[in-house]
């Protein structure tokens, strides 16, 4: 009781002896007063010509934009990557050119599927985004917790979410939706193996690792090309919540992941992770019994060596979470010379998909606000539309376009992109050969410990037992027990099905 009226007690004296300061309207005139409206009489009404009351309520009225499609809960933090690898023979890569370079990096972790006031501890993949403020620009590597996507082509997203969000009759996320969809699409089989295990409810966004998922294209200086995929590593450790202690977190704080990582920075336990990346010769691309571009895949680290480059530090939280958390905007095609886009057919829509959704929820000049701002000088044509701040270079100038005889036209070689031979063109839309569907699920259910094996299908099981139709019960089944025998054999048992069921 006595430290309770400390507090407050403390609380008091600072603002009694806070620095008073004048109050502004938007315009910046003074305010006389912000706490009663201009009426008619001491009882009248409200009159319209308050200009400062109506002012302050429309802004309010629009203080909020659309949140995420996904992604839309999440917490974000600043830093810096320093590099303890000299990379400059695979790629021009400005943050990978020498050891002990820095870069400052923003970083936005987050869940997925699950609205912005949603709890942390719902179960999902989690996003890990991190922006490189470069000296050639802004680079993005956008990718998640786990290292592989239930899809491997971005056609089939909207319907994957629609069927992940809440039912548009009952607006309740519902397991019937989603398990319809996934018992037609196999290459997910490896994904949910993941996701529903303990990986799937992270302790902290500073304890799990990271991965972009996509493999893409390190180019060098010659142009010599060389694929490549990141890996985050947590130096915190990689530690998850299960299904005893997911309702005891929940229920003391259901935004406890954004708290512990505010709190951990704020007291100084700046927390790190190493960036390891994988590489593959263009000419070796063909040699597994996987498509490397498939992000239903993962790369084995027994078969493609992992290599430190870096480690990255994240030291201050954000002054203005709506400023620099909120409007931070991420997307896989924000590149600089030395990377570029892979084939990988889910990442050729993202390319497109994250752009666009930015340009709706921020507006078409979001690259214009502070955080997404590169730290070098911006030198581009694009002219107007709304929230436009301009480009200083122009704001003096007659000459808005290219060519012209009073800008310059000549071209930098050394920035083009590369070139990549194509062989017997064709178009097509049909599947990958190496689809593979099911071994790389098997392995991750083998490398779980018995705990997790058990926590994996209490998981699984809590959800597909929600599913009224048995057929989707017992295709999802039959996914898994293409994965590895114990495992369908386990979730077939805990639904009640017997191996009759399936002659």
């Amino acid at each position: 009781m006595k430290k309770i009226t400390f507090s407050i007690l403390t609380l008091a004296i600072s603002f009694t002896f806070a620095t008073a300061q004048q109050m502004t309207t938007n315009t910046g005139a003074p305010v006389g007063d912000n706490q009663n409206s201009k009426t008619v009489g001491q009882y009248g009404p409200v009159l319209l010509e308050d200009i400062h009351l109506i002012e302050k309520l429309a802004a309010f009225d629009r203080e909020r934009i659309p949140e995420r499609v996904v992604h839309a809960r999440g917490a974000g933090a600043f830093g810096y990557f320093e590099a303890s690898k000299d990379m400059s023979q695979f790629t021009m890569a400005a943050p990978f050119q020498k050891v002990g370079k820095k870069t400052e990096v923003a970083v936005r972790f987050s869940t997925v599927i699950h609205s912005k006031g949603s709890p942390e501890t719902a179960r999902d993949p989690r996003g890990f985004a991190v922006k490189f403020y470069t000296e050639q620009g802004n680079y993005d590597i956008v990718g998640n917790n786990l290292p592989v996507f239930f899809i491997r082509d971005a056609i089939k997203f909207p319907d994957m979410v629609h069927s992940l969000k809440p039912s548009p009759i009952t607006n309740k996320q519902d397991p019937n939706r989603f398990f319809d969809f996934f018992s037609h699409i196999p290459e997910a089989t490896h994904m949910l193996t993941r996701v529903y295990s303990d990986y799937g409810t992270p302790l902290g966004y500073q304890y799990m690792n990271g991965s972009s998922v996509h493999g893409f294209k390190w180019v060098n200086a010659k142009g010599e090309v060389m694929y490549v995929k990141y890996h985050w590593e947590s130096k915190q450790g990689e530690k998850n919540l299960n299904h005893q202690t997911i309702p005891m977190v929940q229920g003391k704080d259901f935004q406890h992941a954004t708290v512990s990582l505010f709190k951990d920075i704020m007291e100084g336990k700046h927390p790190k992770w190493d960036l390891y990346v994988q590489m593959i010769k263009v000419e070796d691309m063909h040699s597994f019994d996987f498509w490397p571009l498939d992000a239903t895949k993962d790369w084995p680290a027994d078969k493609i060596k992992r290599i430190k480059i870096g480690t990255m530090t994240l030291n201050r939280n954000a002054v203005n979470y709506f400023q620099e958390v909120e409007s931070i905007a991420f997307s896989p095609g924000s590149l600089i010379p030395g990377v570029e886009p892979s084939e990988d057919k889910l990442l050729q829509g993202r390319l497109f998909s994250y752009f666009d959704t930015h340009r709706h929820r921020l507006g078409p000049n979001y690259l214009q606000i502070r955080v997404n701002k590169p730290k070098n000088k911006v030198v581009n044509y694009n002219a107007d539309s709304y929230a436009s701040a301009g480009n200083s270079r122009f704001d003096k100038a007659n000459v808005n376009y290219q060519p012209s005889v009073k800008t310059a036209t000549k071209e930098n070689k050394a920035y083009k992109y590369s070139k990549t031979p194509i062989k017997g063109v064709s178009i097509t839309q049909q599947k990958i050969a190496k689809t593979n569907d099911f071994a790389q699920a098997g392995d991750f259910y083998k490398s779980l410990t018995k705990e997790g094996k058990a926590n994996l299908i209490k998981n699984l099981v809590g959800d597909l037992g929600q599913v009224t139709d048995k057929q989707i019960q017992k295709t999802m089944i039959t996914y898994f027990y293409r994965a590895d025998r114990d495992f369908g054999m386990r979730v077939a048992k805990a639904l009640g099905f017997s191996m009759q069921d399936f002659r």
